[in-house]
């Protein structure tokens, strides 16, 4: 397929210059001899890549203000900035926002071929690298036997054929978009568009502008996410963190299924499905005046809530043997040794979640796919105990200094509780782990004052 590069110079000698060496490689060229045609030809159509001079003809907008248009637009964009009286500031802070590179004139034909072959290979590696990870992350299933995963499976084959919202509630990590992706997908909207707006990540005035888009004075359109959504499903994660005086417009939107633009006067019909996540719980919020209480009940129609990792150790096993067949797969490397008996796994208290769990199952994957079950071990154990050889150490000073009573009924106190942990309290499994009778160990766990794990 041909590359289409769009030259921005307003030295017609320059200009006229690079279009031609692109053309003889058979490139597509487009350019632009000011600031107007430019901005005109980028909102137009997004080239392959861009060759931007920094000094135009607007004393107040230059080749830095394309540069950002661009990459408002799309951020693979690869953008190469080339000036003949630049500082090595301006070419730092080119590169900060975005630029592939920056080309000082007078530059050889090579150079710049060089430069633009490089920064559409990067772009080509770039896509690739988003396609394989979005279809990795799409491919992701909901993981366990716990009866919390249990139950949430059965609730989204129940949501497929119902376009009620819902309200994805579990603490950060616990894959509340991954259980979004997951009713839509099974939705009849799973050809329309799947399109993810983070609360928590906007500046407070620009939240409308996101969600409902703008109009400008020129005729450009900023398309929002309630836009981008229409005729499939809009995730709203954190929904929390919209501010108090847009939640009324949320509600009016999903009360009238219309909206209107920034600085616009026409209605916009829309129609979305709506699922909204949050690791807060929004009751409280309705409750400190914080949250509306009639939004809260338009999105809560079906709530949907999520266990932390923690709760559920019992699909520890079941994640890492996923993970970690995923993840070689997708790394190209072999699938690594990993005990699934490590300790170390089930008293963690996961902060992270699921999320956190995957993490480091990738880094083991990646890093240590080679090494041997006791080596991955110990990088685990470091990894989630990073203090463990010192809490070790104090406790075997604490056993020499105690009698061997005290120091046996403690040692057997700590393992017991760790093994219950592992085993989720289940007296049953872990009686048959330790090789313990089930009466024993219900008197063992009577006698050394251990009570049910929670």
């Amino acid at each position: 397929m041909i590359k289409e590069i769009l030259v921005i110079d307003d030295n017609p000698d320059i200009r006229f210059m690079i279009c031609n060496i692109l053309e003889e490689q058979n490139f597509k060229v487009r350019s632009a001899a000011n600031y107007d045609q430019a901005v005109l030809e980028i909102n137009n159509r997004l080239p392959d890549l861009a060759i931007i001079d920094i000094k135009l003809d607007k004393p107040d907008k230059d080749g830095i203000d394309l540069l950002k248009l661009v990459n408002k637009k799309n951020k693979l964009t690869p953008v190469i900035m080339i000036s003949g009286h630049a500082t090595v500031q301006i070419a730092v802070e080119a590169i900060r926002l975005g630029a592939y590179e920056f080309i000082e004139k007078p530059f050889s034909k090579e150079k710049i071929l060089n430069y633009v072959n490089r920064g559409l290979e990067s772009a080509f590696l770039k896509k690739e690298k988003d396609i394989i990870e979005n279809k990795l992350f799409h491919s992701f299933d909901l993981i366990g036997k716990s009866s919390a995963i249990l139950k949430v499976k059965k609730i989204i084959e129940k949501l497929a054929t119902s376009e009620s919202r819902v309200l994805i509630i579990g603490p950060t990590g616990s894959g509340k978009e991954l259980v979004a992706r997951k009713i839509h997908k099974n939705s009849s909207r799973y050809k329309e568009p799947f399109i993810i707006i983070n609360a928590s990540l906007l500046k407070e005035k620009t939240y409308e502008k996101e969600l409902f888009g703008e109009e400008f004075e020129d005729g450009n359109i900023s398309f929002g996410a309630l836009e981008r959504a229409n005729r499939g499903t809009l995730l709203i994660d954190e929904v929390s963190e919209i501010p108090y005086e847009t939640q009324a417009n949320v509600l009016r939107v999903l009360i009238d299924q219309k909206f209107k633009r920034i600085n616009g006067s026409k209605d916009i019909n829309v129609n979305i499905r709506l699922i909204s996540s949050t690791s807060k719980k929004l009751n409280d919020l309705v409750r400190e005046n914080k949250f509306r209480e009639d939004l809260y009940h338009r999105l809560n129609v079906m709530p949907i809530e999520l266990s932390p990792l923690s709760a559920r150790t019992e699909d520890i096993p079941l994640l890492i043997d996923y993970f970690k067949t995923k993840l070689s797969e997708i790394n190209g490397v072999q699938i690594p040794d990993i005990d699934i008996k490590n300790d170390s796994l089930y008293t963690y208290s996961w902060p992270g979640n699921v999320r956190e769990l995957r993490n480091l199952i990738e880094r083991i994957t990646i890093l240590s796919s080679n090494e041997s079950k006791q080596k991955i071990n110990q990088v685990i154990n470091d990894i989630l105990n990073p203090s463990s050889k010192i809490d070790n150490k104090d406790l075997l000073e604490q056993s020499f200094q105690s009698p061997l009573k005290e120091a046996r009924e403690h040692f057997e106190k700590e393992y017991l509780t760790t093994q219950l942990k592992k085993h989720h309290g289940n007296i049953s499994k872990t009686a048959d782990f330790i090789g313990m009778e089930r009466s024993a160990l219900h008197r063992k766990l009577k006698l050394l004052g251990i009570k049910g794990i929670n």
